[in-house]
């Protein structure tokens, strides 16, 4: 038995099972959506690796994302978390989370639902992309720069298009598995 082929980017066991699980698999499910936009605002200056290993450290901190409780963190709160190892200590990133989680009800209020919100960027429907190597993989996008700019004008913070590229691809909006990786095919429905 041959291992599949996957796209060249996972390495790390936690990598792996991320990939072939989850990236690029829509989704549309708020609390989801909430916490993939903390994870990628949380991976800005490093490696997603380390952030995959953090990951269950963030779920119990912020509550399994729960939003309604992130968003009445108070700012004791946040210095706690200041203290927690296991996440990405920074500041700024912490609070933009409690921050962020205001402005995600609003949308949520605005809209319904977060996901109806999002998935409006690409018309509902994933972009699917035809990529045959990693380099011709984007950073950023004109649907990423829309979503970043919008995102900011709501209040959001850690959006910028670059980690509004990779939320898309980690929640499904854009399926950017290489055409000969195993999960490419699985995704589209081909």
């Amino acid at each position: 038995m041959h291992p599949p082929v996957r796209c060249t980017w996972p390495v790390k066991p936690l990598d792996v099972a991320y990939h072939d699980l989850e990236w690029g698999v829509p989704v549309h499910e708020d609390r989801t959506l909430f916490e993939f936009i903390t994870l990628e605002g949380a991976q800005a200056g490093l490696s997603w690796s380390t952030v995959l290993a953090k990951r269950l450290h963030y779920r119990d901190a912020f509550r399994q994302w729960d939003v309604e409780a992130i968003a009445a963190f108070t700012p004791v709160q946040v210095d706690g978390l200041m203290q927690n190892a296991g996440l990405v200590r920074h500041r700024q990133k912490l609070e933009s989370t409690v921050s962020n989680a205001r402005a995600f009800i609003q949308v949520q209020d605005a809209f319904g639902t977060f996901d109806a919100y999002l998935w409006r960027f690409v018309d509902g429907t994933p972009l699917n992309r035809r990529l045959v190597e990693s380099r011709q993989m984007p950073t950023q996008t004109a649907h990423s720069d829309a979503i970043s700019k919008d995102l900011k004008a709501r209040g959001f913070r850690f959006v910028g298009t670059t980690i509004c590229y990779a939320y898309m691809q980690a929640v499904g909006l854009v399926n950017d598995h290489l055409v000969t990786c195993f999960r490419h095919d699985e995704i589209t429905g081909r």
